[in-house]
């Protein structure tokens, strides 16, 4: 079969075997992946990371111990966990210290014609919603995590920093739940998606507001957005931060202290509440989506995602 294959910075595609089923894991054939932002992390050398890079996919059961599951179209939650320590008893095996994790952290990902994982991580796609729009039920839950860490007031002025796919993703969620979202970015043709769903939109200049919201999200995946994010913040105001980037990140801690801002690390979500909007299509991912490649054409799919401007790049068996 084939199979993505990321290492020193070169993507390469390979003949590779097709995987072992283990007990109580699904073989699945791959439908659709999507490229994120992680994925471009991971070629620059976030983690180090070798092996085949992907987790945001939609793909087809095609052996299972639940019979149930065989032929039908799934998603995956990508965080393998133990299921035995104090973590995983409290529900949070997003947080297992013995994890491995999709496509990033010691478990080959989803950019491969067939991949496995287990059982418990998988949730059926709804019928009638797409292929397509499902492969962002990954990023999508990252983005309703926000709502499950912090409880954020319908009407409150929250600011959204980032117009890169989960940016936009989040001041969609956000705006959904009743906030007054104010979303900033550098470029104003993906700005459009958040002018489309009514949400107050801005190209970020050399002189944010300052002090300005209560609530602040920074997914400009840069330190500088970082730095602007401490910036709008209020004193004993939050600020969620989504982006992960590779290398260290000086943060200028005087201003978060002073001000007692709360900051808030949010990763990975629930996929149930993705699913739920995704099928009610109360989140248009549509106009996310910029090209579709093969899997052979996955050098070619990876240049492509990594240019300014583009957003959702699929790769297809």
């Amino acid at each position: 079969m084939r199979s993505v294959h990321l290492a020193a910075g070169v993507v390469s595609v390979r003949n590779t075997p097709r995987p072992p089923r283990p007990e109580g894991f699904a073989l699945i054939r791959l439908l659709a992946g999507g490229i994120c932002n992680t994925d471009l992390e991971l070629q620059r050398g976030y983690y180090g990371f070798r092996g085949v890079p992907g987790h945001e996919f939609v793909g087809e059961v095609v052996e299972a111990e639940n019979p149930a599951l065989i032929g039908k179209r799934v998603v995956g939650e990508i965080n393998l966990a133990c299921g035995r320590c104090e973590w995983c008893a409290r529900g949070l095996g997003r947080h297992c210290p013995t994890r491995t994790v999709l496509g990033i952290v010691k478990h080959p990902g989803a950019f491969r014609e067939f991949l496995t994982l287990p059982e418990a991580n998988l949730h059926v796609v709804p019928t009638g919603l797409s292929t397509e729009r499902a492969v962002f039920t990954e990023p999508l839950a990252a983005a309703c995590e926000i709502l499950d860490q912090v409880r954020i007031p319908r009407d409150a002025g929250v600011a959204v920093l980032g117009d890169g796919k989960l940016g936009l993703l989040i001041a969609q969620v956000l705006h959904g739940h009743g906030a007054r979202v104010h979303h900033f970015g550098r470029h104003r043709e993906k700005l459009r998606i958040s002018d489309a769903a009514g949400i107050a939109t801005e190209l970020t200049g050399k002189r944010p507001p300052v002090a300005a919201y209560d609530w602040t999200v920074d997914a400009t995946g840069s330190p500088e957005g970082l730095r602007q994010a401490v910036a709008m913040t209020r004193p004993r105001g939050t600020l969620i931060l989504k982006s992960t980037v590779h290398g260290l990140v000086p943060v200028d801690t005087a201003p978060i202290i002073v001000n007692e801002i709360t900051l808030v690390g949010s990763r990975c979500g629930r996929f149930e509440p993705a699913l739920k909007l995704l099928r009610t299509g109360r989140v248009n991912v549509d106009s996310m989506i910029s090209a579709e490649y093969l899997l052979s054409d996955a050098s070619a799919a990876f240049d492509h995602a990594a240019q300014k401007g583009v957003m959702k790049v699929l790769l297809r068996p």
